[in-house]
């Protein structure tokens, strides 16, 4: 069946979250081992729209249902316009380890590829909502479009339910102040480095993370020694010269100053976020880092050479220190999204 339990605990219970890849031969079968309330959506930041939908899913499953959540990979956008995708707010990694803190049971990560897209609305129904997945409930936003050429929509769904033996929520939108939340509107707050705006929206601080990896080691000569993060998810909503809290392998925040950039002076071709934390000297290849962005400071910038750069750098040490002296470093969230 192409599916493998994620060894996460859920709310210290002891549980998993059941974390299906589709195969080629995805249709035929079913994933679930009994009847299941579905909430269906890209999910990419797991904001507080979406967090609504899992809550309706949780409470229509109750006990005697999972609570399973169909998203895709990669996104639909990035499928049919891969020159123009959409920035990504979560890794794959990420993603998953949201829907679980949130108390999804099943997620059925669905690649999404022209096969998929070119499945008709009524043939989605049938052999993903109920033949694969056993739904009971689908829960839905308001605007939810699915099928080829998004044929498909709500009014739809609630035509098809009775003949099928499901029931349609459809999820109003979650609103901050007057604006809808959407992962376009934190992208767009994340580019413009209001990451204060992003967490409202998010309902959480918003993160990258990963292992360090070893780069050419050029910042040790230049007295700004960094740790070195690959952006495993592309392309990056915010890129620039920031102002950060870091933390070590879970251990406690520390603050620095990062680029996240292509590092045009040095012809670097590849994104790369670059951690400099400040007063520290440790090797630290190799350990997860996460990185929480406190204000942007300027635009990634070429220069004419090494020592404009450096003079450059510590003019952005001094701006970030000062920042980070008036900012608490962050509180935790591994608790779970908050709504």
């Amino acid at each position: 069946m192409g599916w493998y339990n994620l060894a996460f605990l859920r709310d210290g219970l002891g549980g998993t979250m059941r974390v299906i890849r589709n195969r080629p031969e995805w249709t035929g079968g079913s994933f679930a081992s009994r009847p299941t309330a579905v909430a269906v959506g890209n999910f990419d930041g797991v904001h507080r729209g979406h967090q609504a939908l899992i809550r309706k899913t949780r409470e229509l499953a109750g006990d005697g249902r999972d609570a399973a959540v169909m998203t895709f990979e990669p996104l639909p956008a990035a499928h049919f316009r891969p020159q123009a995708a959409p920035a990504r707010l979560t890794t794959v990694y990420q993603k998953l380890d949201l829907l679980r803190q949130a108390g999804v049971d099943l997620t059925w990560m669905v690649r999404f590829d022209a096969r998929f897209a070119g499945l008709s609305a009524e043939h989605f129904v049938r052999a993903v909502l109920i033949e694969r997945l056993r739904a009971r409930h689908v829960v839905v936003g308001e605007d939810f479009r699915f099928g080829k050429r998004q044929q498909g929509d709500v009014d739809l769904l609630r035509r098809l339910g009775p003949e099928c033996g499901f029931e349609v929520v459809a999820v109003p939108a979650v609103t901050c102040g007057d604006e809808r939340i959407s992962s376009s509107g934190i992208r767009m707050r994340l580019a413009a480095g209001d990451f204060a705006g992003a967490a409202r929206f998010l309902g959480r601080p918003f993160r990258m993370e990963g292992h360090v990896v070893r780069g050419k080691r050029l910042g040790r000569k230049l007295g700004y020694p960094t740790a070195n993060l690959r952006i495993r998810a592309e392309p990056s909503p915010l890129y620039g010269v920031l102002a950060v809290y870091a933390r070590i392998a879970g251990g406690p925040w520390l603050p620095g100053v990062a680029n996240l950039g292509r590092r045009p002076v040095v012809g670097g071709r590849t994104a790369l976020l670059e951690v400099h934390f400040f007063d520290f000297d440790r090797d630290i290849y190799g350990q997860r880092l996460d990185v929480q962005f406190v204000a942007k400071l300027r635009d990634e910038q070429n220069f004419a050479g090494l020592d404009a750069l450096v003079e450059k750098m510590k003019g952005d040490e001094h701006e970030a220190r000062a920042i980070l002296a008036e900012t608490e470093p962050p509180a935790d969230y591994r608790d779970g999204p908050t709504g």
